[in-house]
């Protein structure tokens, strides 16, 4: 939890200061747009590496995976710009999509169905954690020291974080049989229509989440002025949302039922959505509607992971990187859709289609069950 919140503040801090990085590079909130969604879409790529975990084991994706993010943010602390700025977002979330599916697997070879839920939650508060702690912190440094201050701050903790886990990581898994060929893998995931249905959810909700992601920081400075400090106290608002919901799968999913618990997330995430705009006109009432729709977000990914790590246990790695993939898709088609509807129609319309987004992933929800 504590590694992974390192982790997820690099690939979380880029949201709300979206504006800060535009000014500090010289570019504009539609170029920014474009790297986001470029950053997205190599999630597609996730496929062809997380299935090593499969046949290398979990301690060699994990660690291959802090190897991208450290190179990546790297890059950065040495050479400032735009160019290494994309390959920093490129390389750091392969690292991500590499270390995350390696460790659920990890905990998905050694922790019973019925307490999953609860287990993966516990590891998943580094995500709202990032928000709560990371981002406010990275902030700080950004307000004193501009806006590539945090890069050489985290290639440190990217040494720190591979010693960590090549030490109290065993080398030899007596949990876990390796695969013998990953492409094996890959078609079992293909072949499944629940699979399918499953990453297909994870596409459709994240398409939904990354809408309101990418505007949230400009929505926010344009409708209120909101400055650097104030979009730290923001992101802190929505990782204690993030925290509720995660602290809500842990102690209703296991007991509901990982499908029940993921349709009551997402129906709840469509009626935040809903009042996202409505109650929005102040500053109060956009972050009491953010962290309404962070909370109900956080509960469906996080009652998901445990629901896909048991549709195919001979290729755990393999499927939870292709829901990754799923994951990718849906947040690159909000990324690119983000600004153009937001220019064009405004915030309110950006909202709509995040609803219409977790209708989509309901009706996937439906057909998985009916596999």
């Amino acid at each position: 939890m504590f590694l992974r919140t390192i982790l997820n503040t690099a690939h979380r801090m880029v949201y709300p200061f979206l504006p800060i990085f535009a000014r500090g590079l010289g570019v504009d909130i539609s170029t920014m747009s474009l790297l986001m969604t470029a950053r997205s879409l190599t999630g597609l790529t996730s496929p062809l590496f997380a299935p090593l975990a499969d046949r290398r084991g979990r301690k060699f994706g994990m660690l291959l995976g802090i190897i991208f993010f450290t190179l990546g943010v790297g890059l950065v602390a040495i050479y400032p710009n735009i160019s290494t700025l994309a390959i920093a977002l490129i390389f750091a979330i392969i690292g991500k999509f590499l270390f995350d599916p390696s460790m659920q697997a990890y905990f998905g070879d050694r922790i019973p169905y019925a307490q999953r839920g609860t287990a993966l939650a516990v590891t998943e508060i580094a995500w709202s954690m990032s928000f709560i702690i990371g981002v406010p912190v990275m902030g700080l440094l950004i307000a004193k020291f501009g806006w590539s201050a945090p890069f050489p701050v985290l290639t440190v903790l990217g040494f720190f974080i591979f010693i960590i886990i090549w030490r109290i990581i065993p080398h030899t898994d007596t949990h876990h049989e390796p695969a013998l060929n990953s492409r094996a893998g890959i078609l079992a995931v293909f072949s499944s229509k629940p699979a399918l249905a499953g990453i297909s959810i994870a596409l459709w909700a994240s398409a939904g989440n990354e809408l309101v992601n990418i505007i949230f920081g400009v929505w926010l400075e344009d409708s209120f002025g909101l400055k650097i400090a104030a979009l730290a106290g923001a992101s802190a608002v929505i990782g204690i949302s993030e925290l509720s919901g995660e602290g809500l799968v842990a102690f209703t999913t296991d007991r509901l039922g990982k499908p029940l618990a993921l349709a009551i997330g997402l129906v709840g995430n469509a009626l935040a959505s809903i009042l996202l705009p409505i109650i929005g006109h102040t500053q109060a009432g956009a972050l009491i509607g953010l962290f309404l729709f962070y909370i109900t977000f956080e509960y469906v990914m996080v009652s998901h992971i445990p629901l896909m790590t048991e549709l195919l246990p001979s290729a755990r790695a393999t499927i939870l990187s292709m829901n990754v993939a799923g994951h990718s898709i849906g947040r690159a088609l909000g990324a690119f859709l983000a600004a153009i509807i937001y220019q064009q129609f405004g915030f309110t319309f950006v909202a709509l289609t995040a609803v219409i987004f977790n209708i989509a992933a309901l009706l996937a929800l439906r057909r998985l069950q009916k596999g």
